[in-house]
């Protein structure tokens, strides 16, 4: 409300300064109210940071009684420079050797050397893909299922990079390039893709009226089946050539998938031919060892991520609970019963293990120790060790014990524990419900107060104005009396 700046003239008291210390006292438990209510909403916020840490420990938990997590595998490849391979679903832990004959190829043509910016000629060339059999005059070309020839024409002004750009726009499955040597430059075509069914051919109409004199455009063509082979053939497509523990395999693609059930081969080298040979016809193998077995390294790093979610949330817990003799300082939380039930019943799950584990009972016997302050400290050479009985380890965190929940696998618990508590009625919840409902009540409260000191403050300035008036009547009166009084003493 506005201020009575008159207030006191007539009774020459400082009301404004008395009214304003009145009111100020009357609103004091007002100020201890807003006081206790941002303690209150700091707690509700060290609540919010409890309950996303214990969901960050719940996922890391829960990954650890996944058992795609214990299921996953790796393999490697003893010769990485000949085969890299990758374990997926399915693929089982074993040994396979591996020998190479040869990569899958593309077949890879060239022409003679042309002058920079010359033409080649004009007319059409047809690209045709499919597989080849035989040599020379014997040849033979199947045409690949599922494809057409496809027919490009040439002008008289093409050049090779224009014909280039032409064969690769074409969508003919060949891929174009120029190529410049001492000689001049060369059109380069290969197939797209590896594969014997990928090779290819390529006749020519030529407006010269011959399409095998290798003149004009067949200068450009490429078909053993008719000597028109102006083209030089520089690698025949081919399928790559291996065995795996034995057993002959041929693939279009250097990628070998499905020949071990999930497994995936990365061919990156063949056999190389035998010195010994004189006709250099005998290939002697690439041989490599491929060895698929349980992927400890993830292993090792879902625990790890584990500890880590488990650490910050034990850290976090305890800062909000303690009491900082030193500094005379307390947490957020201190005494608060909720937040130090939850501490305890954490650090209990933690330290009470399994029996399911076999050799390990407990955290502590695969290196994983439970430090004063509650935190695990990780014992990374213990922890390598215990990877190497991984049937055990696997029950220690994800075991179900039918008749004993309190015997299930840690990781299981840890996880059905950060369920309970960070659900719709779990303890967290519960707990910072009632703290915001606090908040709401003492935000009414202090509604209240504040309407009370305003008709207070009104009742005061009313009094004091009363007063005002009748001092001043009064003031009035006596500075009459006194002007009687002293014009009878001069009267007299």
């Amino acid at each position: 409300m506005a201020s009575i700046t008159s207030a006191g003239i007539g009774s020459g008291l400082d009301v404004e300064s008395i009214v304003t210390k009145l009111v100020s006292l009357e609103k004091q438990p007002i100020t201890d109210l807003q006081t206790r209510t941002d303690t209150i909403k700091t707690q509700i916020s060290e609540y919010g940071k409890i309950k996303s840490a214990f969901s960050a420990m719940r996922d890391a938990a829960a990954k650890l009684a996944n058992p795609s997590t214990w299921a996953a595998l790796t393999a490697t490849s003893s010769d990485t420079t000949m085969a890299t391979v990758i374990a997926g679903a399915g693929s089982g832990a074993g040994s396979y050797a591996l020998s190479v004959t040869n990569l899958a190829a593309p077949q890879s043509i060239s022409s003679k050397a042309f002058a920079t910016g010359a033409s080649v000629g004009s007319g059409s060339m047809t690209i045709e893909l499919g597989q080849w059999s035989g040599s020379g005059t014997s040849s033979t070309f199947t045409g690949k299922d599922g494809t057409s020839p496809v027919s490009i024409s040439i002008s008289a002004t093409d050049t090779l990079s224009s014909i280039r750009d032409k064969i690769n726009g074409s969508g003919a499955g060949v891929l174009a390039s120029v190529v410049t040597d001492a000689n001049g430059q060369r059109l380069v075509i290969r197939s797209k893709d590896t594969g014997e069914a990928n090779g290819f051919r390529i006749t020519t109409a030529d407006d010269d009226g011959n399409g095998s004199d290798a003149n004009g455009l067949s200068a450009l063509a490429y078909d053993p089946t008719t000597s028109a082979v102006a083209m030089n053939l520089n690698t025949a497509a081919k399928n790559a050539n291996l065995t795996i523990n034995g057993l002959p395999i041929s693939s279009a693609t250097n990628n070998i998938e499905g020949a071990v059930d999930g497994l995936t081969i990365n061919l990156l080298k063949g056999g190389t031919k035998d010195p010994a040979d004189p006709n250099g016809v005998n290939i002697i193998p690439a041989q490599s060892t491929i060895t698929v077995g349980q992927d400890k390294d993830s292993v090792k790093k879902a625990i790890n991520d584990f500890v880590t979610s488990y650490n910050s949330l034990m850290t976090l817990m305890r800062n909000d609970t303690k009491y900082d003799d030193a500094n005379k300082t307390a947490g957020a939380l201190q005494g608060d019963s909720t937040a130090v039930g939850l501490q305890s019943q954490l650090r209990n799950i933690t330290a009470s293990g399994s029996t399911l584990g076999g050799q390990f009972g407990r955290l502590s016997d695969l290196g994983l120790d439970i430090g004063s302050d509650g935190t695990i400290k990780v014992n990374d050479t213990k922890l390598t060790s215990a990877l190497g009985s991984m049937g055990d380890l696997k029950n220690l965190f994800m075991g179900v014990d039918t008749t004993d929940a309190n015997n299930n696998g840690i990781a299981t618990r840890w996880r059905a524990f950060a369920d309970q508590v960070t659900g719709f009625d779990g303890s967290i919840t519960t707990r910072t419900t009632g703290l915001q409902a606090r908040v709401t009540a003492n935000g009414k409260r202090v509604d209240e107060l504040n309407d009370r000191a305003d008709a207070y403050e009104k009742r005061l300035r009313a009094q004091y104005t009363a007063l005002d008036t009748q001092m001043a009547k009064l003031n009035d009166m006596q500075s009459y009396v006194s002007k009687i009084t002293s014009m009878l003493s001069s009267s007299s």
